[in-house]
């Protein structure tokens, strides 16, 4: 072996036996697919949550949604009322439409039930009990072209009604959510709170959820029986996917630490050569 070969052997010899000191670089990759591990396992466990809340709501739709119909509750009992113990309930009203005071609440129905669908508003009345209180019902969806007709009421019930409808609680609006346009009487959420600004008198009790009326007709307008009771449940394959990512990180960062051992042993083989 000559001296220039003797040299290079040393010193890779010597690089084989050195420590290998990471750089900054080589610790934020470390740090970064250790945070992603967490991230992932964190939200595979958000959507194992979202899976338990989404068949909670599943089986109280489908417990209230199949009882015969109930009296709504007296206007005294609203201030304790809690809408989210209402949701999906059925309920059977004696009242009066304010036909006049009709609100029309923008929507985009994607899926209709009935013949109608898209782009259309949910036509919005107000429900004078007979036992007092107003009750914001939701007469069905009408398609845009069709609006105009109903900004009144259209063809409504007149006079004292039974109706049978399915409790709502209430839709929030958001900081997104534009402004009621109070002059048009246009909506953007069925939220009985902001509806009640359209009323001559704000200050009557209103019922703290909104009343969806069931389907009447084939092809009637409003086109009732829209309340959405099936909803899309992929929590748990959502779930799979986060804890396949958490379970494979761990993997790729072991790789990558081999890889990062390789010169050294690169360095052995070359010696021993």
């Amino acid at each position: 072996m000559s001296e220039t070969e003797k040299s290079e052997s040393a010193l890779m010899a010597k690089a084989s036996r050195s420590p290998r000191y990471w750089g900054f670089a080589q610790i934020s990759f470390v740090v970064l697919m250790l945070s992603l591990m967490v991230l992932f396992i964190a939200l595979g466990t958000w959507q194992v949550e979202r899976l338990a809340e989404k068949e909670a709501l599943l089986a109280t739709v489908e417990a209230r949604f199949d009882l015969a119909p109930q009296p709504f509750p007296a206007s005294g009992n609203w201030d304790a009322l809690d809408a989210q113990t209402l949701d999906y309930a059925r309920f059977e009203l004696a009242g009066t439409f304010d036909n006049a005071a009709t609100v029309l609440v923008f929507t985009n129905l994607p899926d209709p039930a009935g013949r109608y669908g898209g782009v259309g508003y949910w036509v919005m009345a107000p429900f004078s009990l007979d036992g007092g209180g107003i009750v914001w019902v939701n007469r069905g969806f009408v398609p845009e072209a069709a609006a105009a007709d109903f900004a009144d009421g259209g063809d409504a019930p007149e006079g004292q009604v039974t109706i049978e409808a399915i409790a709502r609680r209430p839709e929030q609006a958001n900081s997104f959510t534009p402004e009621p346009d109070f002059e048009a009487r246009r909506e953007w959420v069925r939220n009985p709170g902001r509806l009640s600004a359209f009323l001559d008198n704000p200050a009557a009790p209103v019922a703290p959820a909104t009343l969806d009326r069931i389907a009447g007709q084939p092809g009637d307008l409003p086109q009732g029986g829209e309340t959405q009771i099936t909803f899309p449940n992929r929590h748990l394959e959502y779930a799979g996917t986060w804890y396949l990512f958490a379970a494979i990180t761990p993997i790729m960062l072991g790789f990558w630490l081999w890889r990062q051992r390789r010169p050294r042993n690169l360095a052995h083989e070359e010696k021993d050569n």
